[in-house]
């Protein structure tokens, strides 16, 4: 594994104590990829795995890595599900430890095709039947380009409002299958439009909904964790709607840990992230929040280690039934999980 400057964090806090060590994990976010400024692959989430944190499995999540070069454009992310069904295979065999590592996973799809991402997704079923549960299209957009620095693949503004999107939704909807949506806190209203007109979709909203205060004071980002909570109350009455909670160490909350080269521990992540963290609880419930270490990308602000014990320590006061689905429930339930006792 490098360590390279994008993420300073990556391999900090190692030596940090393991908090609830016994607490099952499903990881209901990260990702694999080779790239210029990270290679971050099955080996180097395996050694995260064994840092101490009990991870039982994983849910592997798209970046387009590994997408097909050649072959129909529609077709091309089924190169990264057949990756990562690999990755999940090789897991399954017991012979690297009792984490299921991309148990299940939720690959890319460009719904502006409309009906034809049918073919795709029955493909992907077919390549996958054990473990492809879902697919995830990148949303975000922001008047300013500073965000997308972040980002491997910009995506194209104004995606949920195309007028195909809702024609290749209602094909994943069709199949049984989920949709992670990833978007900035302010295109949440039109998330919760997509919930209203698919109710029988399960929507994943990935990263707390991911609040852009880049570049703010501390009285901007306030404002945002303002409307972001308001925000989160709004989805949270749509039942179709769940929440992971992670992604806090992207750089897009303007926390600015990600500058930081001292190692970070969890007490100070935890003090930054408490008030985001408890903001979606409130607004969804336990039951319908899942923990994610969305790593690698995490990597910029939080150690493996660090991260998890930040996220345990949030919610220390909580039930053990809250936690339970907290931390594997809720990530069980929604993408279909079965995993050995």
């Amino acid at each position: 594994m490098t360590n390279q400057f994008p993420y300073p964090q990556l391999r900090a806090g190692l030596d940090e104590p393991i908090l609830e060590p016994d607490l099952p994990i499903i990881d209901s976010a990260h990702h694999l990829f080779d790239r210029p400024a990270l290679r971050y692959m099955f080996e180097d989430y395996l050694a995260d795995v064994r840092a101490g944190h009990k991870i039982v499995a994983s849910i592997y999540v798209e970046t387009l890595a590994f997408a097909r070069r050649d072959g129909p454009e529609l077709l091309r992310p089924l190169g990264e599900v057949e990756f990562a069904n690999g990755i999940g295979a090789m897991s399954a065999s017991g012979a690297y430890g009792d984490c299921r590592i991309c148990a299940a996973i939720v690959g890319n799809a460009d719904l502006r095709f409309g009906e034809e991402v049918g073919q795709l997704l029955d493909q992907a079923l077919a390549l996958a039947p054990e473990r492809f549960r879902g697919v995830r299209q990148i949303t975000i957009e922001a008047d300013s380009d500073a965000p997308f620095r972040y980002v491997t693949n910009r995506p194209a503004p104004g995606l949920m409002r195309h007028p195909k999107f809702h024609a290749g939704l209602r094909e994943v909807a069709k199949r049984g299958l989920s949709f992670d949506v990833a978007a900035f806190h302010h295109q949440l209203h039109e998330v919760a439009d997509l919930a209203d007109q698919f109710p029988d979709l399960p929507i994943v909203l990935n990263h707390v909904g991911q609040g852009l205060a880049m570049e703010l004071d501390a009285q901007g980002r306030a404002g945002v964790l303002a409307t972001l909570r308001q925000s989160l109350k709004e989805l949270g009455k749509r039942p179709n709607i769940t929440c992971k909670i992670g992604g806090l160490g992207l750089p897009f909350w303007g926390f600015g840990l990600e500058q930081r080269t001292d190692p970070i521990g969890y007490r100070e992540l935890a003090d930054v992230w408490r008030p985001y963290v408890e903001a979606a609880i409130e607004a969804f419930g336990a039951d319908r929040c899942m923990m994610e270490s969305n790593y690698p990308p995490d990597g910029r602000s939080a150690g493996f280690v660090p991260l998890w014990n930040a996220l345990k320590h949030i919610v220390r006061d909580a039930s053990p039934a809250e936690k339970a689905a907290l931390f594997h429930g809720t990530a069980a339930r929604v993408y279909r999980m079965d995993l050995p006792a």
